[in-house]
């Protein structure tokens, strides 16, 4: 008798607020690097860190315009909503690993947030749940990131731009910047 071997899910986490190129590229590069069979973008239902965000209906609906070009491999996951309570990475793995028993998930996180890590709940035992890969973001280099520099956006950047009514059409992908457009989000 042959085992199926265990579908393999990177998971990338973030406020999306709105999404941009740096999620996309991490996206790419992870499905390009790594031995997955799908990645899942996961918007946060609350920042655990009490950060405002744009409506979760909106950055789940931005999230999807971002993914549709790209094929079955990139998903977008409604999964926080499901868990609720206040954001927290552990209480989203210990959710969905029962729910997903052929599912062997990997966390993708950016350099960016390893200075956040004593901050969040059960780091440790994240750690045990599932593999974690660290990209390298630009201007945040660390010894256990991988990969070349990933894209210098921010979403709070980008939210900046968009105050002074800057379109940042080179920073968020156009289907995106079209949805923002004629949900008048950010302003517009």
């Amino acid at each position: 008798m042959t085992t199926r071997a265990a579908r393999q899910v990177a998971l990338i986490g973030g406020s999306f607020n709105p999404p941009h190129f740096g999620h996309l590229m991490a996206a790419v590069f992870v499905r390009g690097a790594l031995p997955v069979d799908e990645v899942w973008l996961m918007p946060a239902y609350h920042h655990p860190f009490g950060k405002p965000l744009e409506s979760f209906e909106h950055r789940v609906a931005m999230c999807r315009a971002m993914a549709e070009d790209l094929g079955p491999w990139l998903k977008v996951s409604e999964v926080e909503r499901e868990v609720g309570e206040g954001g927290r990475t552990i209480d989203t793995l210990e959710y969905l690993l029962p729910r997903h028993p052929d599912t062997r998930f990997r966390l993708v996180i950016g350099s960016d947030i390893l200075h956040d890590l004593p901050n969040w709940k059960a780091w440790d035992r994240i750690q045990g749940l599932v593999d974690v890969t660290v990209l390298y973001r630009a201007g945040y280099p660390d010894q256990r990131a991988m990969g070349p520099p990933l894209a210098e956006v921010s979403s709070t950047e980008i939210r900046k731009r968009l105050e002074l009514k800057d379109l940042p059409g080179d920073l968020i992908p156009r289907a995106v910047l079209v949805y923002m457009q004629a949900q008048h989000l950010y302003g517009l």
